[in-house]
């Protein structure tokens, strides 16, 4: 499948390559929600841009990490009026009372920092290198339905292979008990405005061959 979604690219740009799943679950059960994250061992071939909501040292140390955007007030209040040019945002917990208001900015586009991903912390500095080295958050929406990238196109083959691999072995391991069913029930790999290309998610070592579709 992937040499096959490599094969397809004639774009001159470096298109990402994406996975989406459609899981067996049902996301309106709190207990069947399924959100983390996973550090790609590869990385993701773009290199993400940080917002960090926090005050005095530890805005300090956000940007010693290499964050592009710290600060506070200010910060939300840019948000607050629609600005969203960045790709992660990360908080530091005494700052949620005031993020907590930019929900309708942020949640929609999978922004808002969350405990659960290690995105609101003290230790901001640890979740600007996970971000910036590859670490990426894997949800379900409201149909149960789940995409995320997997690199470029320029990866080799078994780059890409390792780097789904990861994401799949986190999306197993975050299966809930309240599941019934088949979980994965498809699962389909393309890159930007290209075809897609349905994966068996059981089978990832044979993901470079022929025979995969």
């Amino acid at each position: 499948a992937v040499r096959i979604v490599k094969k397809g690219i004639s774009t001159k740009f470096d298109p990402t390559v994406e996975v989406a799943m459609r899981l067996g679950v049902d996301p309106r059960k709190a207990d069947q929600m399924v959100r983390g994250t996973v550090n790609l061992p590869h990385g993701t071939g773009k290199t993400a841009r940080v917002l960090v909501f926090a005050n005095g040292e530890k805005a300090d140390e956000a940007r010693a990490a290499g964050a592009d955007f710290v600060g506070s007030d200010e910060l939300i209040a840019k948000v607050a009026g629609g600005w969203t040019d960045f790709d992660a945002a990360v908080a530091t917990p005494d700052l949620m009372g005031k993020v907590g208001t930019l929900g309708k900015v942020l949640g929609p586009r999978g922004l808002m920092p969350n405990p659960k991903t290690g995105t609101v912390t003290m230790d901001v500095a640890k979740a600007v290198d996970d971000i910036k080295g590859g670490k990426i958050e894997m949800r379900i929406d409201k149909h149960a339905n789940m995409q995320f990238p997997i690199g470029k196109a320029s990866f080799t083959e078994q780059q890409l292979v390792e780097n789904y691999a990861a994401a799949l072995e986190e999306i197993l391991r975050l299966k809930p008990s309240a599941a019934k069913g088949r979980y994965i029930k498809k699962a389909t790999m393309s890159a930007t405005m290209g075809p897609g290309v349905q994966v068996d998610p059981n089978r990832v070592k044979n993901l470079t061959t022929e025979d995969e579709i």
